[in-house]
C-alpha cells in the first residue's frame, strides 16, 4: 500500500513540475499575434488558393497588416475577393488600396485538333505533367497544350473546361478569379494572366512555339513564325520578337489591332471585339453612254 502511494506522490510531483516547466515557458516564449490579423482574415474569401503570393489567407492577413505598419499595401492584393474584398481589409486597417485593374487567365495556344494533327499516340498517365516529362506529346509541336487537363483539375472555381471539339482549354472570364493556379499546374507555362482590358477586350499572341518559323508552321497551322510583320505594324512598340515568337505588351498595347491583320498565320487572337465592318466596294466611274451609229439614207446621201 505505501508502495503504490509513494508511486502516486512521485508520479503527481513529476505533473507537477513538468506543469509549471510548461507555463514558465508559454510565458517567456510566447508570441503575441496582433488581434487585427484575425479581423482582416474574416474579411478574406477563406479560398487559399495562393494567388496573392501567400501560403493562404492567413499569410494575407498578416502581410496586410505588416504593410499598414509600413505605411503601404502596394503590390498586396486578393485576386479572388477583388476591389471590394481589398477595400474591406484597408479600410479595418485605416489605409488606403489602390484600386488593381481586374486580370484573366488567357491560353496561349491555338493548336486545336485542325491547326495542329496526331501524329503519334501517348498511351500512359494522362495528365500534361506526365505527358511532358515523358515526351512531347502527340503532336509535332513541343511547346502547345497537351490538353489532358491539369488547368483544369487545379482550378478551385470551375473557370475552365477541356473544348471537345478543339482539345484546348477555355476561360470562363466571368467565373475566373486570376488566382494563378492555372499558370503553375500547366507544365509548359501556356497560360497567362493579362489585364481584363476595357470592356474585356484584349490580344495577345496565341502561340508560345520557339522552333523556327518553317518548323513550327510545319506542326501547326496558327503558330507564329517570328516574322515580325506585326511589330513592324505597331506604332506603340508594344510588340517584340525574341526566340522565334512575338509577344505583345499588354501595358503598352492600344488595342488598334494592325497587328492581327497582318499576321500570315493567324496566331494573334483579338478578344470580346465588334466584328470588324467590311470596306465598301469602290465606287466604279459611270459609264459613257456609246451613241448608236445612224447610216444616211439614200436619198439623204442624193440630197
Amino acid at each position: 500500500m505505501d508502495f503504490i502511494l509513494s508511486a502516486v506522490i512521485v508520479l503527481g510531483s513529476i505533473a507537477l513540475i513538468a506543469a509549471v516547466i510548461l507555463y514558465v515557458c508559454s510565458k517567456k516564449f510566447a508570441v503575441e499575434e496582433d488581434p487585427r490579423i484575425a479581423l482582416v482574415q474574416e474579411v478574406l474569401p477563406g479560398a487559399n488558393c495562393g494567388g496573392c503570393g501567400f501560403a493562404g489567407c492567413s499569410g494575407l492577413a498578416d502581410a496586410l497588416v505588416k504593410g499598414a505598419d509600413a505605411g503601404s499595401l502596394d503590390g498586396l492584393n486578393c485576386p479572388v475577393g477583388g476591389a471590394d474584398v481589398m477595400s474591406k481589409a484597408a479600410d479595418l486597417l485605416g489605409m488606403a488600396v489602390a484600386n488593381s485593374e481586374p486580370r484573366v487567365a488567357v491560353v496561349r495556344c491555338n493548336g486545336s485538333c485542325a491547326n495542329r494533327p496526331r501524329t503519334v499516340i501517348y498511351d500512359g498517365l494522362r495528365t500534361c505533367s506526365a505527358v511532358n516529362s515523358s515526351s512531347a506529346g502527340e503532336t509535332g509541336c513541343g511547346y502547345g497544350c497537351l490538353g489532358c487537363g491539369d488547368c483544369v483539375s487545379a482550378c478551385q472555381f470551375g473557370a475552365i473546361a477541356i473544348d471537345e471539339t478543339t482539345g484546348l482549354p477555355v476561360v470562363d472570364e466571368e467565373l475566373c478569379t486570376s488566382c494563378g493556379a492555372c499558370v503553375k499546374a500547366c507544365p509548359r507555362h501556356i497560360i497567362e494572366l493579362r489585364k481584363k482590358g476595357p470592356k474585356g477586350r484584349r490580344v495577345y499572341v496565341q502561340c508560345v512555339n520557339k522552333d523556327k518559323g518553317a518548323v513550327a508552321k510545319k506542326n501547326c497551322q496558327a503558330a507564329c513564325i517570328g516574322c515580325g510583320k506585326c511589330a513592324k505594324e505597331c506604332k506603340f512598340e508594344a510588340i517584340t520578337v525574341a526566340s522565334n515568337i512575338s509577344y505583345i505588351d499588354p501595358d503598352k498595347c492600344r488595342l488598334c489591332r494592325k497587328c492581327e491583320g497582318v499576321c500570315p498565320t493567324g496566331a494573334i487572337a483579338a478578344v470580346n471585339f465588334p466584328p470588324r465592318k467590311e470596306k465598301p466596294a469602290e465606287a466604279q466611274p459611270a459609264a459613257t453612254p456609246v451613241q448608236p451609229i445612224v447610216k444616211p439614207t439614200e436619198k439623204e446621201e442624193q440630197a
